[in-house]
């Protein structure tokens, strides 16, 4: 879903589309590190 977000950024220039591509990294970053328990990053607000 990310890659899909990056392509519409890049056809259109969306700022929306790159913060949402954003937004679904953090995600992502989030839930790995709850699997791996990780706590070396700071806390995403």
């Amino acid at each position: 879903m990310v890659d899909l977000t990056w392509k519409v950024f890049c056809m259109t220039g969306s700022i929306d589309s790159y913060l949402l591509m954003k937004e679904m990294e953090q995600d992502e970053d989030v839930e790995s590190d709850d699997e791996t328990g990780s706590t070396d990053k700071e806390p995403v607000q």
